[in-house]
């Protein structure tokens, strides 16, 4: 442990502050979902080339939200922003089926990171509002999240153009972090 985790250790997490993870694939929507939990306009949005970070107040918490870009190039720096997490929202693009596996293996990592180990996980199944999409149980099995036993998880569909389901992951966030 180097000097500045060892400091950002002894000043913890503010009272009612929740730091949130949002990782990804490119393309899944990460950044829509979280300016639409923002109430921001989400008619120009632009594939994130590092990442993002906004603080949003819901449910008596301050959400500190890192949005982090997921191309590939990008997906070896996510380690980065591991430390402190409280909750891990994955997001896929339900509708993009050939990049399914790609999807799993970059979840099965994040889930055997050890700085990630007990930190309860939202997986979005975006973009319900496709014909093409596939169900968020579909999703689920893909991702091998019943299996999951050592983790509290939710998988949530939903779409991020809609609005449709975000707002019940989002609760189930403040739910579940708030029994920590």
């Amino acid at each position: 442990m180097g000097l500045l985790d060892y400091l950002r250790k002894l000043r913890g997490q503010k009272k009612g502050e929740l730091r949130i993870l949002f990782l990804g694939l490119d393309n899944a929507g990460k950044t829509t979902i979280l300016k639409s939990i923002a109430d921001e306009d989400i008619t120009r949005i632009t594939p994130t080339q590092g990442f993002n970070i906004k603080s949003v107040v819901s449910g008596g918490f301050k959400l500190n939200v890192w949005d982090i870009g997921g191309q590939r190039k990008i997906r070896p720096y996510w380690r980065n922003y591991y430390d402190n997490t409280d909750v891990l929202v994955y997001v896929v693009d339900s509708s993009d089926k050939k990049r399914f596996e790609e999807t799993g293996v970059e979840f099965s990592e994040l889930l055997d990171e050890e700085k990630l180990e007990k930190v309860p996980v939202l997986v979005f199944a975006n973009k319900q509002d496709l014909l093409s999409s596939a169900p968020a149980s579909e999703v689920a099995e893909g991702l091998g999240l019943p299996s999951l036993r050592n983790r509290v998880w939710q998988i949530q569909p939903c779409s991020a153009v809609t609005g449709e389901g975000i707002k019940d992951g989002m609760d189930w966030v403040l739910k579940n972090v708030s029994k920590k």
